[in-house]
């Protein structure tokens, strides 16, 4: 993922929703949202090239989502591992905190930057790679957004998430409100625009919400409700190239809790 916004209310009617889009490029092959063929109790996207999942759920009431930190600076050796194998780990692992401790006690140096963001109903982390930094935190109830810096960092495009995301809680249009949010495509002011080293037009580029381009922009619109009952809905919206528009599907899982 590459923009993520989403409420996390553990003990609430609802513990979790969230709201998100995939950027990412058009050649790459992808598999619809949709339960893994070897992994059955996994549903999300599927990275055809690499194997991972930039968002995906596990039956036994596990969330996982990644994104990518853009900063030029930040490289690491070849042949690292892909880091939408995290995502695959973060939903299997039975000792899913000592997992994490050991990504943030250097594990984590061998993937490129990432924000990695695990829950399971009640708790919520996020672990954060970037060029200085490396730290885990559980996150705090209430409104939250994530796109190519940290948590929360205030891009315009992710301001705009949160906002729309909280807008259509507040008024019983979730996902409509942040839906048409995040299909935005109009790019934040110069003034507004972070300095991540790409460049000015890239900056603008990657502005928006949704990305339009012919060899690289906005692949997926994706949307979670995770109800206290133990069923989660996520659904999916599927783009190609200059933004058209490919496919939807909606996945409803009732979780298999001890």
């Amino acid at each position: 993922m590459c923009l993520i916004a989403f409420d996390h209310r553990p003990g609430g009617a609802f513990p979790l929703r969230l709201i998100a889009n995939r950027d990412e490029f058009h050649a790459r092959p992808t598999a619809p949202l949709g339960a893994w063929e070897e992994a059955p109790a996994i549903v999300g996207g599927r990275d055809l090239e690499a194997g991972g999942s930039w968002l995906a759920v596990h039956r036994r009431g596990r969330f996982a989502a990644v994104t990518n930190v853009r900063d030029p600076r930040l490289t690491v050796p070849p042949g690292s591992p892909s880091r939408g194998e995290l995502i695959r780990e973060a939903l299997e692992r039975d000792d899913l905190t000592a997992w994490l401790d050991r990504l943030a006690g250097g594990g984590a140096r061998a993937y490129a930057g990432f924000n990695l963001l695990v829950g399971d109903g009640e708790a919520l982390w996020h672990l954060h790679r970037g060029l200085y930094a490396l730290c885990l935190r559980r996150v705090p109830p209430g409104l939250h957004g994530l796109s190519n810096a940290s948590l929360d960092t205030p891009w315009p495009k992710l301001i705009a998430a949160r906002q729309g995301l909280g807008h259509g809680l507040r008024h019983g249009r979730f996902p409509e409100d942040a839906l048409a949010v995040l299909s935005d495509d109009r790019p934040a002011d110069d003034e507004a625009l972070p300095e991540t080293g790409v460049g000015l037009e890239r900056e603008r580029q990657l502005s928006s919400c949704f990305i339009v381009g012919r060899d690289y922009g906005t692949r997926a619109t994706t949307w979670l409700s995770w109800h206290d009952d133990g069923v989660i809905e996520i659904g999916e919206r599927r783009f190609g190239p200059v933004g058209v528009r490919l496919g939807e599907n909606v996945e409803r899982l009732t979780l298999d809790l001890p």
